[in-house]
């Protein structure tokens, strides 16, 4: 592949891993953030939701928006609300400000997330060299969401919280810039725009349903699962996406086409993203809660406990494309579970005398191990024979799995650690849990491989 070519995948990937990013560099000052804003548990809810409700929300439209316009006016569009957004939200005067800004960052993510790989696909057209572009990709979500508590813990202890929101803008710039005198010459419009109608109807509900569901689950860790709060939020998000699926059945251009979703191997690599996604967020959650609430270690050397996670994902990144080249993403998101799987049973030995250098670092350098090798091998999955015209749809689903993961798997994992009245009793019962979910997982797969493979010798 040409350096020229490569140049747009490293621009875009830097973008990639800031929207992730932009979701994460919240978690450490929250506290510094409450205090200068007299703010309750639930304010910082609402803080940290802000941003993922939209983005998730408005992935599906922001993708078919892709698909109906040109990839690289929906990119910079993103981009400007992103940046502007971001410059706001650096300045907020108060708790209101802060909220709505970071909402207006979670729009401009949800068009920039699915008209990147919109450009991609225009850049990368041979159809062996996007693949091995998507298994690079697949690790920049993740390792953006790692770098994200590394780079909070350390500004804030120099610097206001404020100043986190600088590399949001400054990478939102760079990327408006590489656009209009880079890519200038490169077309990304949809040669079937023009049959294509926005499903209006479809994403509205869409975008109601997995906003609200989410908010509902979000909440659980504030509310529990039986305050009214929740259990409204649920019921109505449920009942927008009910809805969203049964006029899709009926339009004649939907948001996300039921034939988009039947396909087994997109579906496992969908359904891997999400649990990938739900995995790294619990893993680094309880790692800042263990570090900082347990140990007693300062935003600073929190923020130095994840640089293992964050220097392994970075390695194995490369490492992971080859494997995909020699044996097929199937088999290396197979592997990657079994991985992941591994770690999460050493992880359940955690307890108040846990070391992070004896007792957890074996564990967290096994995870981003197996987490680079699924979010790699899932990405080639989920994209795989996919329509041209179908690219930005790719994307907004893709990058839905990617953000519904976290929002679901904190709710269902923490629940579950909720069960036990230790609390690291019930850090050890989640790990134990989400190993449980990667094992339940590496066996489907497996059983994928071992029914394709008799298929074939039978023909």
């Amino acid at each position: 592949m040409s350096s020229r070519k490569m140049a747009v995948f490293y621009v875009l990937a830097v973008i990639q891993a800031t929207l992730i990013f932009t979701i994460s560099l919240i978690f450490i000052p929250l506290p510094e953030i409450a205090e200068e804003m007299n703010l309750q548990q639930a304010d910082l809810l609402l803080i940290t939701a802000s941003y993922g409700l939209p983005y998730s929300g408005l992935l599906l439209f922001g993708g078919r928006l892709t698909d109906k316009f040109e990839s690289k006016n929906i990119f910079i569009i993103g981009l400007v609300i992103f940046a502007l957004a971001s410059v706001a939200a650096a300045f907020s005067p108060n708790f209101e400000t802060l909220v709505t800004m970071r909402f207006m960052q979670g729009v401009g993510g949800s068009l920039i997330a699915p008209s990147a790989i919109g450009i991609l696909r225009a850049v990368f057209i041979n159809q062996q060299e996007f693949s091995k572009v998507m298994a690079e990709w697949g690790t920049v979500s993740v390792l953006g969401a790692a770098i994200g508590p590394v780079f909070g813990g350390i500004i804030i202890s120099w610097v206001s919280w404020r100043w986190l929101f600088l590399i949001p803008v400054l990478v939102s710039l760079s990327g408006i810039l590489f656009t209009k005198f880079r890519l200038g010459k490169i077309t990304t419009l949809n040669p079937k725009r023009n049959t294509l109608r926005l499903d209006l109807s479809g994403a509205l509900l869409a975008t109601l349903g997995i906003s609200i569901g989410s908010y509902g689950l979000i909440a659980v860790d504030a509310y529990s699962w039986n305050s009214t709060l929740v259990i409204v939020s649920l019921i109505t998000g449920a009942v927008f996406l009910v809805a969203f699926f049964i006029i899709e059945q009926k339009v004649e251009t939907p948001l996300l086409p039921t034939s988009f979703l039947r396909d087994s191997v997109r579906a496992i690599g969908l359904m891997s993203i999400l649990l990938a996604a739900a995995a790294s967020s619990l893993s680094m959650f309880l790692l800042s809660l263990f570090l900082q609430q347990i140990k007693g270690w300062t935003p600073m050397e929190t923020a130095g406990g994840y640089v293992p996670f964050a220097v392994t994902l970075l390695v194995m990144n490369k490492f992971s494309v080859r494997l995909i080249e020699k044996w097929g993403a199937l088999r290396i998101t197979l592997m990657g579970f079994l991985m992941g799987a591994l770690a999460f049973a050493l992880l359940t030995f955690i307890d108040y005398d846990s070391t992070f250098g004896w007792n957890l670092l074996p564990g967290y350098i096994l995870l981003p191990i197996g987490m680079s090798m699924i979010f790699a091998g899932s990405v080639v999955l989920s994209t795989v024979n996919v329509k041209q015209s179908q690219i930005g749809l790719a994307g907004g689903v893709m990058n839905t799995s990617m953000e519904l993961g976290p929002t679901v798997g904190l709710a269902v994992f923490m629940s579950i650690a909720a069960l036990k009245a230790d609390v690291v009793s019930g850090y050890s019962l989640a790990f134990l849990s989400a190993g449980i979910a990667y094992a339940v997982t590496f066996l489907l797969i497996l059983f994928r491989i071992y029914k394709t493979r008799n298929k074939k010798q039978s023909n």
